[in-house]
């Protein structure tokens, strides 16, 4: 079984930035590609990016390309999402999600997911 914890988030003005983390545990955490999604109130749950096992490929949502990067650090345990030039509808929740894999998989295809944590950007 393997576990994710969120976290990172909070209220920041439109402009700032913030990191999040989401920490894995339970398996060998350097096999699993890891992605960040996002749920705004009312709306579907959408793939914001994802980091394959070594960190050497990466894919991202076009609303969130050159503001967001996502990072691993395999020692840690812990994949990093940084959030630059944050905008008002980059509020949301925000989860991480895992897959034992050796590309990105699909939006549809993980199967850990964590619990999420609250971003709020203000105007």
């Amino acid at each position: 079984q393997v576990q994710l914890v969120e976290s990172g988030g909070g209220l920041v003005q439109a402009g700032g930035s913030l990191r999040l983390s989401c920490a894995v545990s339970g398996r060998t955490f350097s096999y699993y590609a890891v992605a960040w999604f996002r749920q705004a109130s009312g709306e579907e749950r959408k793939f914001v990016g994802a980091i394959n096992w070594s960190g050497r490929s990466t894919d991202y949502a076009d609303s969130v390309k050159g503001r967001f990067t996502i990072s691993r650090d395999n020692a840690k345990n812990t994949v990093y999402l940084q959030m630059n030039s944050l905008k008002p509808e980059d509020t949301a929740a925000y989860y991480c999600a895992a897959k034992y894999s050796g590309r990105i998989p699909g939006p549809n295809e993980y199967n850990y997911w964590g619990q999420g944590t609250q971003v709020t950007v203000s105007s």
